[in-house]
Formats: C-alpha cells, structure tokens, sequence
C-alpha cells in the first residue's frame, strides 16, 4: 500500500493509500509534496477571537 501526501490551497494536506485516488484528487486541484516542506496552514481555520481571560483578581478589578 502507497503513501501519497497531497495539498491543496483551500482544503490543507491530505494522505492517498492508492496511486489512483492520487491521480483522481490531482484532477481536483491537490499536488503531491514531500513530508517536510513547508505547508502552509488551513486557511479555514478561525483564529480565536474576543477578550484574553482574566489571569487574577488585580486584572478583573483594574487599576487603584
């Protein structure tokens, strides 16, 4: 059974286990890589957004 490492701009990285699901998914946009290289993160995911939690009871009450 074959390892085939995709990528793809918009879905992020995915594993083959066939040379033809490697072929049918390069129809679709992916590309082949080698582990390592640099990836560029899910562009899907939402960086955390809202205030930073409290640490201590000084920072809920604000300044003296």
């Amino acid at each position: 059974m074959a390892t085939i490492y995709l990528k793809h701009p918009t879905h992020g990285v995915k594993i083959a286990i066939a040379e033809a699901e490697a072929e049918a998914d390069e129809k679709n946009g992916w590309e082949r890589y080698t582990p390592g290289e640099d990836v560029a993160p899910n562009e899907l995911v939402v960086a955390r957004r809202g205030r930073p939690r409290v640490t201590n009871e000084h920072d809920r009450r604000g300044p003296d």
